[in-house]
C-alpha cells in the first residue's frame, strides 16, 4: 500500500484525469514536493483505492491520471456507531482518530450534562468539519477506503431516541456483564461513552430506559478517551476482526 495515499472528494474512475483538491495539492506538492511522473494513491470513500500518476504540477494546482483501481477489503464485519460525549481539547480529537483506526463506522458527538463544551451553531459546524478531517486523515493512515461519517452533534436525549436495531451498550462500573461475557451475538453495535466525569445518574437511567445494556470495562477507572478505545477493541475482539 502506498504511503502517498490521499482522500479526493470527487468521483474517480480509471482513465480519468483529475484535478487534485486543495488539501491534496497542498500535501502532495507543498509538503512532499512530489513532481510530474510520481505515483500516488487516491480514495474517495467508495471502498476502492485508485492508483494514479501525477500528470501536471504547477504552483497553483496539480492533476493526476488514474491508471488502476483496487477494491479494499479491510472493513470490519462489525458496524459500530460511537456516541461520544464531547470532551475538551485534544481528547476528542484523539478519540476520533484512534476509533477510526480501530474500525468504528459512525460517530455522533453528544452534548451531556458534564461535557463542559458550549458552541453556537456556526462554531459547531466548523468543529464537525474539523473532526471529519481528522477522520479522513485516520483513514489515509490506516488504509481504510470507506470513510466514517461524523454526524452533527446532538443532545444525548435525541441520540437515545433514534430508532435502530443495534445492540446498545453503555459503559458502567457496576454492570453485570463485561463485553467478553455478553451472551448475545450481533453485527451492529451502538456504543455510548460519556465525557470527562462520565454520565450523570439521570443520563444513565435514560440510557437504560432506551434499552442500553450496561457493560463493565474492568475494575479500574478509565479516562473517557481510554474507555472508548478499550470498548471498541473489546467489541472487535468479540464480534469483529481483531
Amino acid at each position: 500500500m502506498s504511503n502517498n495515499r490521499f482522500f479526493q472528494d470527487s468521483p474517480l474512475q480509471v482513465g480519468q484525469q483529475v484535478v487534485l483538491s486543495d488539501d491534496v495539492f497542498g500535501h502532495v506538492v507543498r509538503v512532499l514536493r512530489l513532481q510530474t511522473g510520481d505515483n500516488i494513491s487516491l480514495f474517495n470513500g467508495d471502498g476502492c483505492d485508485y492508483q494514479a500518476t501525477l500528470s501536471e504540477v504547477s504552483k497553483k494546482q496539480a492533476s493526476a491520471l488514474i491508471e488502476g483501481v483496487e477494491q479494499i477489503d479491510n472493513e470490519s464485519p462489525l458496524s459500530i456507531h460511537l456516541g461520544q460525549g464531547i470532551s475538551r481539547g485534544d481528547r476528542m480529537d484523539f478519540t476520533l482518530q484512534k476509533s477510526v483506526e480501530l474500525g468504528v463506522s459512525q460517530i455522533t458527538p453528544l452534548f451531556t450534562v458534564r461535557c463542559g463544551v458550549k458552541l453556537n451553531s456556526e462554531r459547531l459546524e466548523k468543529k464537525r468539519q474539523q473532526w471529519q478531517k481528522i477522520v479522513v486523515s485516520a483513514c489515509e493512515q490506516s488504509g481504510r477506503a470507506t470513510v466514517p461519517e461524523v454526524k452533527p452533534a446532538m443532545s444525548l436525549e435525541q441520540w437515545l431516541q433514534q430508532p435502530n436495531d443495534d445492540l446498545k451498550l453503555n459503559l458502567h462500573p457496576k454492570a453485570q456483564y463485561s463485553i467478553s461475557t455478553l451472551p448475545m451475538q450481533t453485527s451492529s453495535v451502538r456504543l455510548l461513552v460519556g465525557p470527562e466525569g462520565g454520565l450523570s445518574d439521570a443520563e444513565i437511567e435514560q440510557a437504560e430506559q432506551a434499552d442500553f445494556i450496561p457493560v463493565l470495562l474492568g475494575p479500574r477507572v478509565l479516562r473517557t478517551e481510554t474507555a472508548a478505545l478499550c470498548a471498541i477493541t473489546a467489541l472487535q475482539c468479540k464480534f469483529g476482526d481483531l
